[in-house]
């Protein structure tokens, strides 16, 4: 389980958003897939990136299964981060950029190579190893991001809008594979979407942000459809 409780951040002075504190308050069971939502500058991205230790919190507990992580650099905490941009290295083959997630030497293990090849085929890239990510659809090159990713074996993926710019099949496709893996795997997810179809795809829970808080935790369906909150109202434009 990951653990989040009185999370503070504020930006530096000479930032747009410094006039705003921000406090979280959350808990991710293993093998669930949270989803947050809400306007954009309410913190989703932040809380992704205290979590990632990318930002740090001015006071707060991060903690995942009952060991405290907040105090960690980024390298050594059990979390992986995948973007919108997938960040892949162009000049290296899906295998390498894959590879680098395990080992940035990139001294394998016979053990660690099968993992890469059982990442390969969990997430339909068979026979493409040796191929540049300039040679791969949108969707291909966001399968060899998410498969960098799940080969680190850590204990909680962060997806800050992976999909964004994937057409609809494209995402549902995408979703469903991060759903059986983070289920596979036992991890705990997070994924920011500024699409609520991604929520109802995604999560059986939803978290709605707002101003710098998760003001609302529910299921998705009874917080997209029948929250008495203005601010969600607001946001879905209903």
């Amino acid at each position: 389980m990951l653990r989040i409780e009185d999370l503070e951040f504020s930006y530096g002075a000479n930032d747009a958003n410094s006039s705003l504190l921000m406090c979280f308050d959350l808990t991710v069971n293993a093998g669930e897939v949270l989803s947050l939502i809400g306007p954009s500058g309410s913190g989703k991205s932040t809380l992704l990136k205290l979590i990632a230790g990318f930002n740090t919190a001015t006071k707060g507990l991060i903690e995942i299964d009952g060991r405290q992580i907040q105090l960690l650099p980024p390298p050594k905490r059990p979390v992986t981060m995948v973007f919108q941009e997938h960040n892949l290295f162009p000049h290296l083959d899906v295998y390498t950029n894959i590879a680098l997630g395990i080992n940035p030497s990139l001294q394998l293990t016979a053990q660690q190579n099968q993992t890469i090849h059982d990442a390969l085929e969990n997430l339909g890239l068979e026979g493409m190893h040796k191929r540049s990510p300039g040679s791969l659809s949108g969707g291909q090159r966001q399968r060899v991001a998410l498969a960098r990713a799940l080969v680190r074996k850590h204990a909680i993926l962060l997806l800050d809008e992976p999909f964004a710019a994937l057409g609809p099949a494209q995402r549902e496709e995408m979703i469903g594979l991060v759903k059986k893996l983070v289920e596979d795997q036992n991890m705990c997810a997070l994924l920011v979407s500024h699409q609520p179809t991604d929520a109802l795809l995604a999560s059986r829970r939803t978290a709605f942000v707002h101003q710098g808080q998760v003001v609302k935790i529910d299921k998705t369906k009874k917080l997209l459809n029948q929250s008495d909150l203005a601010e969600i109202y607001q946001y879905l434009g209903t």
